[in-house]
């Protein structure tokens, strides 16, 4: 079975580094025409899935827009997370999960057990009750080929009294997580892979100021903040350095706003803007 490292990088290194957010706002539903409904954002996500298709190695839905919806805005992500996956896709449920014991591992079978309804093919999840609390998550998604991103230095503001935080040591809370998860990826990746327990480093975040430094071994990155929130891909290099290659760089609503009849057109003209990175 091949690891979810080797199968991202391998996917990035056919189809370029762009992910698609798949985020259906209520604004974006409208300007779409369609309804702010369960139907409407099963409609929307398919039509993304459908566009990313063959343009881009990696879609990640947004799990909260299909959430507000309750049973039925959830079936509709069941639909769109069963299209991306069928399309060939690998796809990131942006869930952000986090909690202790048999829950967090609950929440691991929900997302990345084989055959559940909500199969992903990698996960986002909080480290802030601890990492030792993901060790169940780290090991279902090992067992089964799956990928892990961990939360590790975010750019929302809020985030930095926490995030920026310093331990005893004198490392901050974030690099201390990157510290963490990469020993864990080292004990179970063979040289020269990628681990399957990637971050989530904001494509804004001043590694410098958020403690942070290349880790080894490489893993994915899941980079949001490209796009609309600031950070563009002739950015990408200058602010990952020597890990830039491993970025996943996240864009949803610069693509999204191009509205269903340009959007196969807008990802295609994003994706080339990484290929040179």
């Amino acid at each position: 079975m091949t690891s979810f490292g080797e199968r991202i990088r391998a996917e990035m290194a056919a189809h370029g580094q762009l992910c698609v957010g798949i985020d259906p706002h209520a604004h974006l539903l409208a300007e779409w025409g369609l309804d702010v409904s369960p139907a409407g954002v099963r409609e929307f996500g398919l039509r993304v899935v459908e566009a990313a298709a063959g343009r881009v190695a990696v879609v990640k839905p947004q799990v909260s827009f299909f959430e507000r919806f309750g049973s039925a805005g959830i079936a509709a992500l069941e639909d769109v997370l069963a299209a991306g996956r069928e399309a060939g896709l690998v796809v990131i449920a942006d869930a952000k999960r986090g909690d202790i014991g048999s829950t967090m591992d609950a929440y691991a079978e929900a997302w990345l057990e084989p055959e559940s309804p909500l199969e992903a093919d990698a996960v986002t999840v909080s480290p802030f009750l601890g990492v030792g609390a993901l060790e169940g998550t780290f090991e279902l998604a090992q067992r089964h080929g799956k990928g892990v991103f961990v939360l590790a230095a975010t750019s929302n503001p809020e985030a930095l009294t926490l995030q920026r935080a310093h331990h005893a040591g004198g490392e901050t809370v974030s690099a201390a997580i990157v510290r963490e998860v990469s020993a864990r990826n080292a004990a179970v990746t063979p040289d020269g892979r990628w681990g399957s327990l990637g971050f989530v480093v904001g494509g804004t975040v001043d590694w410098a100021d958020a403690g942070l430094r290349p880790f080894s071994p490489v893993a994915p990155i899941l980079g949001p903040g490209f796009g609309h929130q600031g950070a563009e891909p002739h950015q990408l290099r200058a602010r990952f350095g020597a890990l830039s290659q491993a970025v996943i760089a996240s864009e949803s609503r610069s693509i999204l706003a191009a509205g269903p009849d340009r959007l196969a057109a807008r990802i295609s003209e994003r994706a080339l803007l990484y290929r040179g990175e």
